[in-house]
């Protein structure tokens, strides 16, 4: 098996073509009858299949690959002419015309515009005054030939050698190529044109014709993007590029169809990688990511590996991808990774919601419970204390503890992140947590007689997380009043005490966040904010200052 690679280096593109212009201006200084010109032109297709840009350098070429073009190049030697040359030539020219774009250096640049300049001026000064056998220019292309084109030339063998690019060596846009040909085509017609219409010779219908072309392109050019309100050329030529041989609309309308419907990565990826294997021109597809990897289709030598992010995807084409079509599939492979990372993240958000409700509704539960056993802690502490008024007390309170014992552990069998109203008349509320807190000193206010119901277990939760707060409070503060109150007209619930103030970046962050204290983990008024919300409530510090720190509950505005 022979490589390009083993014939060409890195550097040596430079030399190649030089080596491919003399041994084609030697073959064309002789003439085509000599008979050294022939054996010059089949040096000249060896050192073409060497430099040129069309296969990849590290393609194999099999030895009945390689005997089918050596029996080629022979048959055209045999049967080569004037016509065959000049469209060889014309064939050259764009070519390398083609390339110009995908260099960047100076040098480089510079080296392409001379070959170019030469492959021009062999076409339209010796190849089509043969080919038409114009009178009155043999003196200019023996000139041209003997003295011109050779020190041209000799100066492309001076300028200094640049390394090129692996990309740059190969890229070949095969619409350039034919623009260019046409082109050059169009040239020598329309000079022939020219000069046969108007009767002139043909270096004036050549610069004629030149100059009406030059005319077209720059009317071309204003058209292009003019500086008005018409839009240019450009923005219809660029949607036409943007969906030649590419179903590009398709492809976006599945991959936000797959993006509704599928709700793991995993198989979104995989959809979204067979819509992108059932492209005419793919025959493959391979990935690998976080969420998985996989293939799709057939393998091929023609391979383009693209990457984004934690995304890398392969794809084996059906032929030799061109510049543009890489410029498609890398804005494919773009979107399709924009799209996996918002799955991704979708994905996550609902594992942390997931995560959130499941502690909020713990949590809810444990303090429920936690208020449960303050309250039968305060029954029992009545009943060791004072026994003769714990027995009416505990009549009356052990029922209501039992619902509330009932009511948690249904949540604990059916955990839910919605709370229950239960409804209950205001004062019935009141009168219960005065008995149940009636051995503690506490100052209790209420005002209005309405008869409207509130959500007791709100209130309860509420109650409980305050009064206790405020006993705790008490016992680092002696002698504190600690004073409750409850206005129905109003629908409000407070519990406020005398002592110190909180400090205010805590007092700034109560109630819209877990704030550790002294007496636990700060969790209790978080969740008791968080649920009055839920019921159309509002739990805030109403007033936070030495002598008077008041919380209040109320129902929100509709």
């Amino acid at each position: 098996m022979l490589t390009l690679d083993s014939l060409r280096g890195p550097q040596s593109s430079r030399w190649l073509s030089l080596a491919l212009l003399f041994t084609l201006h030697g073959a064309l200084w002789l003439g085509l009858e000599h008979p050294l010109a022939r054996p010059l032109l089949f040096m000249h297709l060896g050192f073409f299949l060497v430099w040129q840009p069309l296969w990849r350098s590290e393609a194999s070429l099999s030895r009945t690959r390689a005997l089918a073009i050596l029996a080629g190049s022979l048959l055209v030697l045999i049967w080569l002419n004037g016509w065959l040359l000049a469209f060889w030539v014309a064939g050259l020219f764009a070519l390398v015309g083609a390339r110009i774009v995908t260099f960047y250096t100076r040098w480089q640049r510079i080296y392409h515009l001379l070959m170019l300049s030469y492959l021009l001026a062999v076409l339209l000064l010796y190849l089509a005054p043969q080919l038409f056998a114009l009178s009155g220019l043999p003196e200019v292309t023996h000139n041209l030939m003997d003295y011109g084109l050779p020190l041209l030339l000799l100066l492309m063998a001076l300028l200094p050698v640049e390394r090129e690019r692996a990309q740059a060596a190969q890229a070949v846009d095969f619409i350039y190529v034919i623009m260019l040909f046409m082109l050059v085509v169009v040239l020598v017609l329309g000079a022939l044109a020219f000069m046969t219409l108007s009767h002139v010779n043909y270096l004036t219908a050549l610069l004629g014709t030149l100059s009406f072309m030059a005319t077209a392109l720059f009317i071309l050019g204003v058209l292009w993007r003019p500086q008005s309100v018409f839009g240019g050329f450009d923005v219809v030529f660029s949607r036409y590029v943007l969906s030649i041989g590419t179903p590009l609309e398709t492809w976006l309308q599945q991959l936000a169809d797959d993006a509704q419907q599928l709700q793991t990565p995993q198989d979104f990826l995989h959809s979204a990688s067979a819509h992108l294997a059932d492209l005419p021109w793919v025959a493959g597809v391979a990935w690998v990511a976080e969420a998985g990897h996989g293939n799709l289709g057939v393998s091929t030598p023609h391979r383009v590996e693209l990457a984004d992010r934690d995304l890398s995807v392969t794809l084996f084409m059906r032929a030799s991808v061109a510049p543009g079509v890489l410029l498609h599939l890398r804005l494919l492979v773009r979107v399709l990774d924009h799209f996996y990372q918002a799955k991704r993240r979708e994905q996550r958000l609902r594992e942390i919601t997931r995560q959130q409700a499941l502690y909020e509704t713990g949590a809810r539960l444990t303090h429920d419970l936690k208020n449960m056993l303050q309250s039968l802690f305060a029954l029992t502490s009545l009943a060791q204390h004072e026994p003769a008024k714990a027995q009416p007390v505990l009549q009356r309170q052990l029922p209501q503890l039992t619902q509330r014992i009932e009511t948690l552990l249904g949540k604990l069998k059916s955990p839910t992140d919605t709370a229950e109203e239960m409804p209950m008349p205001w004062l019935d509320w009141w009168n219960r947590l005065r008995e149940r807190y009636s051995h503690r000193e506490i100052e209790w206010s209420v005002q209005g007689e309405r008869a409207s119901s509130i959500p007791a277990e709100l209130f309860d939760c509420v109650a409980d997380n305050l009064i206790e707060n405020a006993s705790n409070k008490r016992l680092r503060e002696a002698g504190i009043r600690i004073t409750v109150r409850l206005d129905t007209e109003a629908q409000t619930f407070s519990v406020s005490d005398s002592g110190s103030a909180i400090p205010a970046q805590q007092a700034h962050a109560l109630l819209h966040t877990v704030v550790p204290s002294e007496d636990g983990l700060g969790v209790g008024l978080y969740q008791a904010a968080r649920l009055a919300l839920q019921l159309g409530w509002q739990l805030y510090l109403a007033e936070n200052r030495p002598g008077k720190v008041r919380f209040e509950l109320k129902r929100m505005s509709d």
